[in-house]
């Protein structure tokens, strides 16, 4: 049986147990996030600007772009600050699914859980991977998607304290 628990802040790489969840607090969409997006993105597709197209193509409003909801996703997991001083790097995301429009108004939340983990080469660091849903007020999932991340492990603790040999 899986596990809901409380974040914890920095996790390293032994503290990670597959399985274990996290929900993340809401974040209420605006119209302004989806202008700003598109803004630093320049995609200015109608679909995420134009409500009159937008609805021509059968939403009710103009829609956030997909990668929103993907930048979302790590967004609001970030800040429950369970890697803040001990990610090294993202490697990357797969499997990543937009299963459901966004439109202002909706409050997205992250759900996700740890899935798998695993060592690397170098003792002081370790990848772990995580199976996220960003989901909507309905409790609809809108985006899913799993990412890699590169985090510290407790052996990086013990290389950074050791004096260097002269």
């Amino acid at each position: 049986m899986e596990t809901t628990v409380t974040a914890a802040i920095n996790l390293r790489f032994e503290d990670i147990e597959p399985g274990t969840q996290f929900e993340s607090a809401v974040h209420t969409v605006t119209p302004a996030d989806i202008a700003a997006f598109a803004d630093v993105t320049r995609d200015h597709h109608p679909l995420h600007v134009n409500a009159a197209y937008a609805k021509s193509r059968g939403f009710l409003a103009v829609i956030a772009h997909g990668l929103y909801g993907l930048s979302l996703m790590e967004g609001l997991k970030s800040e429950l600050k369970l890697y803040e001083e001990t990610s090294v790097a993202s490697l990357g995301w797969d499997g990543v699914r937009f299963k459901a429009p966004v439109v202002a108004g909706d409050r997205l939340r992250v759900r996700f859980r740890f899935v798998e983990k695993r060592l690397t080469k170098n003792p002081a660091r370790g990848i772990v991977i995580e199976a996220l849903d960003l989901v909507n007020q309905r409790d609809e999932v809108v985006t899913e998607a799993r990412h890699t991340s590169l985090i510290l492990t407790r052996q990086a603790d013990c290389a950074s304290s050791t004096p260097n040999a002269t």
